[in-house]
């Protein structure tokens, strides 16, 4: 007892023992740190202070400097003051500025951003439109760094608006960028005119640099970040498209027609009229947690091969407008609008000959735009009633054998090879295909994914609100959090509640139709769909969660009229039994698929034998 005491004492000193150490030594840094501030601090105290202004007036007149210098001939161009010139028509309003002859913002008068001011497609500082020409024997400038000559506006016959803006030296070389505008139009039409452009333009070939940074212009940036693309049109593959993701980066070595930055539902569109020879393209994408509201940022490089001769005249255009079709189709430039892309591309036929012209025809005279989908619903539910028929009929059917089949199960117990045998053959002979009821589903996909690419591009939709709905073109949150839930988002939406809840009731209607009522994973399945579907549809456009909702409801209400007062049920029993007396030919795939069975049940027997 005496040596148990001691050593509790032992220990408790060695623990005070370390206490104190760790106290004493923690106190010393302490101190060293303060001396070594206070050491810091006295030697800082003795550097030349700095005058943060006065050093960026120093970066500034270096800045200046090194412009003035390259500017050679140009010099005179170097230095100014940026002015804001502005064209506008009913659609339209961009402002030119004099630094470069460039646009400096472009305003969309029918449409609305987030923030409830006009879409603004330009005017960030890093948005340029530029290309380097030689302005001395040994000095080359960026025209976006120079001050052009700025020109009035004037108004042209056809009731269009142009401008010219020029940038000229003292030897007589000069250049001139004109802008016309016309009315009813989203399209600008550019003329670069270089006089001298032997001297001006190096290698016969315009570098053009061509950078938009486009902002964020719907509630939903994440959808909207999802829906951005890159779009090229080459003379030699046509159309192509690239998801937006941060370095994506692509090069183009032969005839670009045309290059666009697109949004969900704006685009920014740059067209070579005679095709640019070269055009890489890279692309920044800003981090989940950036706050400064944009969505893609996007810098070409485009090359123009220079006409012979020592003067040059470059046509170029620019696109500056909605992703509609309609009026992108006028352009040549329609596949821009996503209505089917990839392994998907077969649906925009089905979004371009069906579901658009009945979806215009309805907008044409309703203007709720949740009825318009409703009833689009009812006719796409009206012409595929044939298949739901059909499926239905062969529920019933596979309803109406469930006693047979209990009695089989029970006949075989746990030889599940001979279960499936016998069911099989009673299928066959019953004339019940045990496929029907998945068949007029599959044949649905198509048309689901051409909805999915139709609502999620659709402007039209774009802002229009239908009950809770405020915009019918993204999701209707009735609860919001300031955090993300794996799987679900930081929002509950109420239709996609509704199509879950109706979906729910589908597939537990749909499961008390199988005949094997006690296969456990069929008492699971009513449940994992309508939970899938919880996450999927969570962020998808109310547009489409709606019609969902109304499909199902249709379904339900299909369901319970065939079921109860179209398909006789004593009459399919009646003629199951009469399809059991005839003698019906075995179709081949069953013949083979009753050969494997019997196969893999004489090898299971003969394993069976082999361990006795």
């Amino acid at each position: 007892m005496n040596l148990d005491r001691n050593s509790v004492i032992g220990f408790v000193l060695l623990a005070l023992l370390f206490f104190g150490y760790f106290f004493f030594n923690s106190q010393a840094q302490k101190d060293h740190v303060a001396q070594q501030k206070r050491i810091e601090d006295s030697l800082a105290a003795l550097k030349p202070k700095v005058d943060p202004a006065a050093v960026r007036i120093d970066s500034l007149r270096a800045d200046s400097s090194a412009k003035v210098a390259a500017a050679g001939q140009f010099v005179s161009a170097s230095l100014g003051t940026e002015e804001i010139t502005v064209l506008e028509n009913n659609l339209l309003k961009i402002g030119f500025t004099n630094k470069g002859g460039q646009p400096a913002y472009v305003q969309l008068k029918k449409y609305l951003s987030v923030d409830s001011s006009p879409v603004t497609l330009a005017g960030s500082k890093t948005d340029k439109l530029s290309y380097r020409i030689n302005t001395g024997p040994t000095n080359t400038a960026e025209t976006g760094d120079l001050f052009f000559a700025t020109g009035k506006v004037t108004q042209q016959g056809d009731s269009s608006q142009s401008i010219s803006f020029v940038l000229s030296d003292s030897t007589g070389r000069s250049i001139t960028h004109t802008y016309t505008l016309k009315n009813d139009e989203y399209m600008v039409n550019a003329d670069i005119i270089i006089n001298r452009a032997d001297q001006l333009i190096g290698k016969k070939t315009l570098d053009l640099s061509w950078q938009i940074k486009a902002k964020q212009q719907e509630r939903d940036l994440a959808g909207e970040k999802r829906e951005s693309q890159l779009n090229v049109y080459t003379a030699n593959e046509g159309f192509d498209y690239f998801t937006m993701k941060d370095g994506l980066s692509k090069k183009f070595e032969e005839n670009v027609k045309w290059v666009s930055l697109k949004q969900k539902f704006f685009n920014h569109t740059i067209i070579a009229e005679n095709g640019f020879s070269y055009a890489e393209v890279n692309v920044k994408m800003p981090a989940e947690e950036d706050t400064s509201h944009w969505v893609a940022d996007a810098s070409g490089d485009l090359k123009l091969a220079l006409p012979a001769g020592a003067n040059a005249s470059i046509p170029l255009k620019f696109y500056y407008g909605p992703n509609d079709f309609p009026t992108l189709k006028k352009y040549g430039m329609e596949d821009i609008v996503n209505l089917g892309q990839g392994i998907y591309a077969f649906v925009k036929y089905i979004n371009r000959l069906i579901i658009m012209p009945v979806f215009n025809l309805f907008a044409g005279f309703i203007k709720s735009y949740g009825l318009v989908i409703a009833l689009l619903t009812i006719i796409i539910r009206l012409v595929t009633s044939p298949l739901v028929y059909t499926s239905y009929l062969s529920g019933a059917k596979m309803k109406a054998l469930r006693p047979e089949l209990a009695t089989l199960k029970e006949k075989h117990k746990d030889d599940q090879q001979a279960y499936s045998m016998e069911q099989m053959k009673l299928f066959r002979v019953a004339g019940v295909n045990p496929l029907g009821g998945c068949i007029p589903a599959l044949l649905q996909i198509p048309i689901f994914f051409s909805l999915y690419s139709f609502f999620n591009s659709e402007i039209d939709l774009r802002g229009k609100a239908f009950w809770w709905s405020q915009d019918l073109s993204s999701y209707d949150q009735i609860f919001t959090w300031g955090f993300n839930i794996p799987f679900i988002g930081n929002h509950l939406s109420l239709f996609t509640i509704l199509a879950v809840v109706t979906s729910l009731l589908i597939s537990i209607y749909s499961m008390s139709m199988t005949p094997d009522q006690d296969n456990p994973m069929l008492k699971y399945m009513p449940y994992i769909f309508p939970i899938m579907l919880l996450g999927i549809f969570n962020s998808l456009p109310s547009a489409l969660t709606w019609y969902y909702t109304v499909s199902n409801v249709i379904t339900l209400l299909l369901q319970y009229v065939i079921q109860n007062y179209i398909i006789n049920h004593d009459k399919i029993l009646a003629q199951i039994e009469e399809n059991k007396k005839k003698p019906r030919s075995k179709p081949k795939w069953q013949d083979r698929l009753e050969s494997m069975q019997e196969q893999q049940r004489k090898l299971e027997d003969m394993k069976k034998k082999t361990k006795k």
